[in-house]
């Protein structure tokens, strides 16, 4: 296992320490869960769509929710559909499964839809007027006011 050591990022950055302890889960394979296969697409400037392949699951079968920056998709079968027929392979996985995918600050889930097996989770980037970097401008000396009134 490969091992990243970040401490003297910890001396220049303030508040990232959750970011270097995500990068250091990513380098852990034993963790990692790949059911269901997921894309993230960027589909604007401030927005995004997760795309999971849920082949077999309908919309009552998969739940979604955003606590926090947390969004958790989980899918569960209520009942094993009876085929007509005897089953000899089964190649589609209706195993239930729980993803969870760690959101930034100020993005929030727009909506979500199921078509052709895929399940879409839109999202958007929404940055606060006060959090949005303005710029502050300087006076010169000749605009300054007076404080201090003169004295005779």
């Amino acid at each position: 296992m490969r091992h990243v050591d970040f401490s003297p990022l910890y001396r220049s950055t303030v508040g990232f320490d959750r970011l270097f302890g995500m990068l250091d889960t990513l380098a852990q394979p034993e963790g990692s869960q790949t059911y269901p296969p997921y894309n993230i697409e960027r589909t604007g400037d401030d927005s995004y769509r997760i795309s999971m392949a849920v082949a077999g699951f309908g919309d009552e079968d998969i739940s979604i929710e955003a606590h926090r920056n947390v969004l958790t998709v989980k899918g569960e079968k209520n009942a094993e559909q009876k085929s007509e027929g005897e089953l000899l392979y089964r190649g589609i996985a209706a195993r239930s499964f729980e993803r969870r995918f760690q959101l930034a600050d100020h993005v929030e889930v727009t909506g979500a839809n199921l078509e052709n097996g895929l399940l879409h989770i839109d999202l958007t980037r929404n940055i606060p007027e006060e959090m949005k970097p303005r710029r502050i401008p300087i006076a010169s000396a000749k605009e300054t006011k007076e404080i201090e009134a003169r004295t005779h």
